[in-house]
Order: C-alpha cells, then sequence, then structure tokens
C-alpha cells in the first residue's frame, strides 16, 4: 500500500477519533480495552504517536518514556499537538529514506507511516466503541494491509523476536493451520512450538477455514469483534486456539 494513501487514512482516521472524543463522555469505560476510558484511548495514541517522532529524530527508542507532564495534558489537546507533530516528521522525510523501527524487516519512515495508519483505524474504532457511536467504515485496502501487516510484522516476526511473549501459549502448539481469507487474500497460519508461521496462499490446505470481508476480518484479528463477523469452517478448536495466539501479539 503507497504511503501516500496510508496517510490520507491516517489522516481521516484521526480526524474521526478526535470528532467521537469530542463529544464523548471522557470517563466512558472504552469495552475492547476495558482498562481504559476513553481519555485514556485518547491519551494512549496522542503518546505513541510523540514516541514514533521521537524514534525517527533519535534513530533508536527514546530512554525515559514518556516525557514528564505529558500524562497530565488534556487528552484531546494532546492528541492534535502529537498529531500535528508526527505529520509534520512525515513531511519532512522520505517514506524510503532510512529510520529505526522495532519491525527489522523495514527500517524506514514508510514502515512508521503504515504503522501509524493502522495503529490509529484499531483506536478510531476503539474509540467509537467507548462513546457508543456508530463504527465509520474502514476502506477495504487499509483493511486488507492491516490483516498483512499484523500477521506477518505482530504474529510472525513477533513470535520469532519475542518469544517469550509466546512461550506459554505455542508450547501446545500442535502445527494446524488456519487458513484466513477475504474475498481477494489468504494466508495460512500455522502455530508451531516454535514461532508461528504465516504464508501467503490461497491454495494450501488448511485444518479450518476464517473467512470475511477485510474490514471484519481486521476487527476480528486485533479481538474488536467477535466469530459473528466472519464464517468458520473446519477444526473449530484450531480456531480457538489461534485466537489465543493472536491475543499474544495483540498486547
Amino acid at each position: 500500500m503507497e504511503s501516500k494513501r496510508l496517510l490520507e487514512c491516517l489522516d481521516a482516521d484521526y480526524m474521526r477519533m478526535r470528532e467521537v472524543a469530542a463529544d464523548a463522555d471522557l470517563t466512558a469505560i472504552v469495552p475492547s480495552c476495558p482498562d481504559w476510558t476513553v481519555a485514556d484511548l485518547v491519551r494512549h495514541v496522542g503518546v505513541v504517536y510523540l514516541h514514533k517522532v521521537e524514534c525517527m529524530r533519535l534513530g533508536t527508542h527514546p530512554e525515559q518514556w514518556p516525557p514528564p507532564g505529558v500524562n497530565d495534558e488534556e487528552p484531546i489537546a494532546l492528541l492534535d499537538r502529537s498529531y500535528a507533530a508526527l505529520t509534520a516528521e512525515f513531511a519532512a522525510r522520505d517514506p524510503q529514506s532510512s529510520t529505526f523501527t522495532w519491525y527489522e524487516p523495514d527500517q524506514t519512515v514508510g514502515y512508521w507511516i503504515r504503522r501509524m495508519a493502522q495503529e490509529t483505524a484499531i483506536h478510531r474504532v476503539d474509540a467509537e466503541l467507548g462513546a457508543g457511536a456508530p463504527i465509520a467504515p474502514i476502506p477495504a485496502d487499509l483493511a486488507l494491509d492491516g490483516i498483512d501487516e499484523f500477521l506477518v510484522a505482530f504474529v510472525e516476526y513477533g513470535s520469532r523476536a519475542w518469544p517469550d511473549e509466546y512461550g506459554d501459549i505455542l508450547a501446545t502448539a500442535d502445527g494446524r493451520g488456519v487458513r484466513v481469507e477475504t474475498p481477494d487474500a489468504a494466508w495460512l497460519v500455522r502455530p508451531t512450538t516454535e514461532a508461528v508461521e504465516v504464508h501467503t496462499s490461497e491454495s494450501t490446505a488448511a485444518d479450518a477455514v476464517v473467512r470475511g470481508e477485510p474490514a471484519n476480518l481486521l476487527l476480528w484479528l486485533w479481538n474488536r469483534a467477535g466469530d459473528d463477523a466472519v464464517s468458520i469452517s473446519g477444526a473449530t478448536d484450531a480456531v480457538a486456539y489461534l485466537r489465543k495466539v493472536l491475543a499474544a501479539g495483540a498486547q
């Protein structure tokens, strides 16, 4: 997905989140993140934006985070300030230019553009859920990119880069594969005791299949939608086990 398009989606979801938060009870609990209020959610997104700005400026993780006083700022004001800083940093850099990211295969500014677009899409939905507002559509191209990013960067790469986060869950993996598919793309996800394998293939045999429209499937993967948002066939216990594996990636 082109960086220009990702930036368009990022801006639309930031604007929607801000709109929802401005009309919401900021003390309301976010059901998809029950430890957070709407205020906590908005503040989290603002702090994440500032963190990525510092990662690009420093070329590494900032040593002390978050900065002193940032958690005392009014949430929407913090969101606005941090989004302005993030977009200014993106505008000053070429998407292909080198920078530090936590995802070793992609050490470019373009990865942070992708990550922030996907981060904002999911948390915009969280804000809508917390505010009891209608869920705005997620564009199909953004959702497809988000599915791929989650499965490849968070689940496959994450299970190898941070095995401690997956160790207890993968200890009982039996190698059965679940195909996750939309009308236009498919991924075979196979948890093993070593790591989670992800293959992009529509024809590979699987023990179970989870099908859905891109937006529904993205929300299902991130545990923002239930099983009623997708269709499931085959070994339902393999799908239930996969959801436990995915929850480790979504932390």
